[in-house]
């Protein structure tokens, strides 16, 4: 079981990102803003540290974490770094991209924080409290999103207390993080890419910038975070592609389908990116037994989009016998 905390809420100003300095000094995990999602970040170097990440989220252990450094000299003493690997780099750090690349030998990184895989996840955030953390830290930084596992991820503080609170001594609040949506995931070889996880930067900007082909994943083993089938999870059914509500049910609307409440009345994908996990939480929430939200373009964002939801939709929808769509 994970340590019991009665969980601090502070500003993210200079007082609270010095506690969180000192929990992570501490080897424990504490919650953050990054311009993604708020992050449950601790010391990637420290076994123990690392455990505690896992332990508060209930997460399994053959999911990796990203690794937060604060530049890409520290990524490159982390991992090996072909010519596509530094062309992404030095276009989207800092940034809502993350690298998956060969583990360098000497790299001084928990096995846990990589699942024991091979490969390192790696980010260069962008966000200033992470950015403020990582270099009062002086560590890389373990840090998936601040949410118990397989639930809904946190765009707000209150998002974080609502699944973590009692498990973390702390979280900063930083108010509602920019995209809303976790970072795109690449896999980088040196003749191609591999997109594991779609997300704010879309495949043909990776592609263009890379110079090489961008492909789907090579297998259906776990590589990166994010790649569980169920995933983004709500406590109650959720219907994909729903062009109105059915009796019991929550309507999360998009365009010229209003419902309960809109991801973006004006179709506007970013809008509707940054909403996303706000008005999951919020459907969540009510009395309503049963969770509908309208079709997403399959285009840029709404790709990520589809992609949280199916996630998000598919144990709900195989146990109740919801369809996914309709």
């Amino acid at each position: 079981m994970p340590d019991r905390f009665d969980t601090e809420i502070l500003p993210a100003d200079a007082h609270g990102i010095a506690r969180a300095v000192g929990w992570i000094a501490a080897g424990q995990p504490v919650a953050m803003p990054t311009e993604t999602v708020y992050g449950l970040a601790a010391d990637a170097r420290s076994g123990e540290a690392v455990a505690r990440i896992y332990a508060a989220k209930g997460r399994p252990a053959f999911n990796p974490l990203i690794v937060h450094v604060p530049d890409g000299r520290t990524a490159e003493a982390l991992a090996r770094f072909d010519p596509p690997a530094r062309r992404l780099a030095a276009r989207f750090w800092p940034g809502p991209l993350t690298l998956v690349l060969p583990l360098a030998p000497q790299a001084a990184i928990a096995g846990l924080a990589t699942a024991g895989l091979p490969t390192i996840a790696l980010r260069v955030p962008a966000h200033p409290v992470m950015r403020a953390v990582l270099e009062q830290a002086g560590c890389p930084l373990a840090a998936p999103s601040a949410n118990a596992s397989g639930t809904i991820s946190p765009s707000r503080a209150e998002h974080v207390a609502r699944t973590l609170g009692g498990r973390i001594p702390l979280i900063l609040d930083g108010g509602a993080t920019a995209h809303g949506l976790e970072s795109t995931i690449v896999a980088v070889e040196a003749d191609r890419l591999r997109l594991l996880r779609p997300g704010p930067i879309d495949a043909a900007q990776l592609a263009e910038t890379a110079g090489v082909p961008l492909a789907g994943p090579a297998a259906a083993r776990i590589e990166a975070p994010g790649q569980l089938e169920s995933h983004y999870a709500p406590s109650k059914p959720l219907r994909l592609n729903a062009t109105h509500s059915r009796p019991g049910e929550w309507m999360i609307g998009f365009g010229p389908i209003p419902g309960d409440a809109t991801l973006s009345a004006a179709g506007d994908l970013v809008e509707a990116a940054a909403r996303l996990f706000d008005l999951l939480h919020e459907a969540d929430a009510a009395e309503a037994p049963g969770i509908a939200v309208a079709p997403i373009p399959a285009e840029g964002l709404g790709t990520a989009i589809n992609d949280r939801l199916r996630r998000a939709a598919a144990p709900r929808a195989a146990a109740s016998g919801l369809p996914r769509s309709g």
